[in-house]
């Protein structure tokens, strides 16, 4: 059986962010987490890519709880990207709106991330 492979954004409602500035926000995640994959040859990158590229958006309700999950998530040996807002429109500059994970191996990711709501 051939694993699914995934990547899971998890955004910050707390901010109030516009439906534009969530997408923007979740493609950096998504671009950086697919760079950094690539960069190291990860065989988990190369399962996503031929699986349909599967990301899942999750929201979080505030910043603790997004560096909770950020805690989990690289204790537990993934790599996590955080992405921070230039701060030219909505957000003061630095502002950290989500954060990335994978992609990886959904059966390993989803006992950490499922519980959290779908955005």
């Amino acid at each position: 059986m051939v694993k699914d492979s995934k990547m899971v954004i998890a955004v910050r409602k707390d901010l109030d962010l516009g439906k534009g500035k969530i997408a923007v926000q979740v493609a950096h995640a998504a671009v950086t987490l697919a760079l950094h994959a690539k960069k190291y040859e990860r065989a988990d990158f190369k399962r996503w890519i031929k699986g349909g590229q599967k990301k899942v958006v999750i929201k979080i309700a505030s910043l603790e709880e997004l560096f909770s999950l950020k805690e989990k998530l690289e204790s537990s040996g993934f790599y996590v990207c955080q992405i921070s807002d230039a701060g030219y429109t909505q957000v003061p500059p630095n502002t950290v709106t989500c954060i990335g994970v994978g992609p990886a191996d959904s059966e390993k990711l989803d006992p950490i991330t499922s519980s959290y709501p779908l955005l």
